[in-house]
């Protein structure tokens, strides 16, 4: 909260430039699927993408960002393809002691991550066995986490597999949904879902939704994005707009909706909002800090980059002076981005009163960055 105020005294004096609340920490870049609408990472591109660090490093690396942050967003890539991330979760947990830590993940490799009883010779398993399994594996993973965030598009077969899941894997994530959602109360994290609309799955929305007020899941949205803006054929779109509004009137009986107020009317009128990129810094797999946000970094120039690897550092506050020397100042004239990860943390620092409510439902968009 300290950080929040601060940052609103920073605002009043024109000061784009917000002391970070959340990092993000693309702990891989290796994939396992080809989402249509990832313009970064996915099977394809593993080979070309930057490799992982030591075990070693990724704990330093980690050491740096807890100095300067309690809350941590774990992410890729797909976190689990990380060949030590159990170990590296528990050591967030309970080494650095981080106050709260996310990971986000496709589910797919969910039941792959199981406890050491769990082999692949478990091949004449009864299906009791194989879902108890399942749930231990679930387990594994979140018994170090305050939130799993699922990446699922829709629970229609058919349009995940246009888009983003194989039908080979979308019964599995699905199930797997359906049991981490049944841990929460007995583990103590919280399960969302985040979704992707498209074209292609924007029919099957409705029914993504009653899937998680069935189930006690939280569900956040984003329009697929092209180049940082929301697709052509979503904004203007009739149905699109219609479920938008559902959305915002559902809410408002309290379902389960990750997602402000201001958020989701601006994805109706793509009204223009000023973003605060430094709030949610991104750290790549190797420690380099994306400054003051991954697209200015990806699009290169004089305004951002790979500004300073956190191995080189011994501390945040270090690191964070450093790419500010290099780089400057956030832009002041950045609207470009429509995703939630940006988006959300931007609108709540810049409205306390919508932050403070949402704040009541139990829920800080301040620091969400599923992104």
């Amino acid at each position: 909260m300290f950080t929040y105020i601060k940052n609103l005294f920073k605002l009043t004096r024109g000061d784009l430039t917000l002391a970070p609340r959340v990092a993000v920490y693309y702990v891989t870049m290796q994939c396992n699927l080809n989402c249509a609408y990832c313009e970064d990472f996915g099977s394809r591109r593993n080979h070309q993408v930057t490799q992982n660090p030591s075990l070693e490093d990724a704990k330093k690396i980690l050491r740096v960002i807890r100095s300067g942050f309690s809350r941590i967003w774990i992410t890729g890539g797909e976190p689990l393809m990380h060949p030590q991330i159990l170990e590296l979760l528990a050591y967030a947990r309970h080494e650095l002691k981080f106050r709260e830590i996310s990971l986000i993940t496709n589910g797919t490799l969910l039941s792959s991550k199981a406890r050491k009883n769990l082999t692949t010779e478990h091949t004449e398993s009864t299906e009791k066995d194989l879902l108890k399994n399942s749930v231990d594996s679930v387990i594994s993973v979140v018994e170090n986490l305050d939130r799993l965030i699922i990446s699922l598009d829709s629970i229609d077969p058919h349009a995940l597999s246009l888009v983003s899941l194989p039908q080979l894997h979308a019964e599995n994530v699905i199930n797997n949904a359906r049991e981490a959602a049944k841990l929460q109360k007995t583990h103590g994290f919280k399960l969302s879902l985040n979704a992707v609309i498209t074209p292609e799955t924007l029919h099957s929305m409705d029914d993504l939704l009653n899937f998680c007020i069935e189930n006690n899941i939280w569900l956040s949205l984003s329009p697929q994005s092209v180049n940082n803006l929301p697709r052509y054929e979503l904004v203007t779109s009739e149905e699109y707009r219609a479920f938008i509004e559902r959305i915002i009137a559902l809410k408002k009986r309290g379902a389960p909706i990750l997602g402000s107020f201001p958020y989701l009317k601006m994805l109706i009128d793509q009204t223009p909002y000023e973003c605060y990129p430094t709030l949610a810094p991104r750290i790549m797999p190797d420690g380099w800090l994306a400054y003051p946000c991954r697209p200015m970094e990806k699009a290169g120039g004089e305004q951002g980059g790979l500004a300073v690897n956190l191995l080189d550092v011994k501390t945040w506050d270090e690191a964070w002076r450093v790419a500010q020397e290099k780089y400057g100042s956030a832009p002041t004239l950045c609207v470009s981005c429509f995703q939630q990860c940006y988006a959300e943390p931007s609108l709540m620092q810049a409205r306390p009163i919508e932050y403070v409510r949402e704040k009541l439902r139990g829920v800080d968009l301040s620091g969400y960055a599923p992104g």
